[in-house]
């Protein structure tokens, strides 16, 4: 009995190895282009970011290699710390508000039971639409004293209403610019997610005779948890990159709002007007990474309790 065994190779001749299937470029020709955007407009920047943290610009001895100095000095810079202090407290108190406003129009949005809910949809998310230079220039405006909406009331009222741009309250006002701008935002997020719930959860929970309040608690939070977690990292994030309000802001109060009144500001302080580039690099760099580990933080939390 013969057994039937694949040609090995031709006396002499190694055996070719197989051809590699053309299709297994396909994938490849596909995110190419997005593999190459990404990595310069996202990685490249970080790279060279890191590679100018090193380096320290001296007046002796020109650019020189510093090593983590930069960084071990941006770690007992008080300024730094003071700016994070403040967007922190900024985070705490204001992400919740909005959040909370935006949750509960969103809420009485998908209840049925609002008239003109379309137009309130639109009217809601309008402000998002609204370029932030535009709508803080346009809040400032009104906050002013002596030539704003509060100054106006003054005068009509013969009153002394309290300055919005002092340096007790500029921080609640840059807040209320914030939730006025993304209210609609986290709105649609949330209401996007609401109108996905099946029916069939609703109708079960109308056999079983529950309230409106029994329904939002037991069936719509938990099936929008998702879009909780993800409008909250967005908002954390965009709270530790807090710059455009208060860089507008900074010329109708100057001595509220200094030049490390946030960490964003103050990194564009450092490189822009004390020419501290590499200094400034290292201290993006250090509050990119505690930006990353909180957002990163806050998921795994929310992805456990969702589990």
């Amino acid at each position: 009995m013969t057994t039937l065994q694949a040609p090995a190779a031709v006396e002499g001749r190694p055996a070719r190895p197989p051809k590699r299937d053309r299709r297994s470029w396909t994938g490849w020709g596909f995110i190419g282009p997005f593999v190459a955007v990404f990595a310069l407009v996202f990685l490249a920047p970080i790279v060279y970011s890191i590679y100018l943290s090193l380096f320290r610009d001296q007046l002796i001895g020109g650019t020189t290699f510093v090593g983590l100095d930069n960084y071990t000095q941006a770690l007992k810079d008080e300024r730094f710390w003071d700016s994070l202090a403040r967007v922190s407290l900024f985070l705490a108190i204001q992400v919740p508000i909005m959040l909370g406003i935006a949750l509960l129009i969103a809420l009485a949005l998908d209840s049925g039971r609002l008239y003109g809910k379309d137009f309130f949809r639109i009217a809601i998310f309008l402000p998002y639409a609204v370029p932030a230079v535009v709508a803080t220039l346009m809040w400032g405006f009104m906050y002013g004293t002596k030539y704003g909406l509060v100054g106006d009331i003054n005068s009509a009222f013969d009153v002394t209403l309290p300055d919005p741009l002092s340096s007790d309250l500029v921080l609640a006002s840059i807040g209320n610019i914030v939730t006025w701008e993304f209210i609609g935002y986290n709105m649609l997020i949330f209401y996007s997610a609401l109108r996905v719930i099946p029916n069939s959860l609703y109708e079960a929970a109308e056999i079983d005779g529950a309230g409106q309040f029994r329904v939002i608690t037991a069936i719509k939070l938990p099936a929008i948890r998702g879009a909780l977690v993800i409008a909250t990292i967005f908002s954390i994030i965009g709270s530790f990159q807090l710059f455009n309000e208060p860089a507008i802001l900074r010329p109708l109060a100057r001595n509220a709002i200094t030049t490390d009144f946030t960490p964003n500001f103050y990194t564009y302080s450092l490189s822009f007007n004390g020419q501290q580039h590499n200094y400034s690099a290292a201290v993006a760099i250090i509050m990119g990474l505690i930006t990353m580990v909180i957002a990163y933080v806050v998921q795994l939390r929310g992805m456990r309790k969702g589990a």
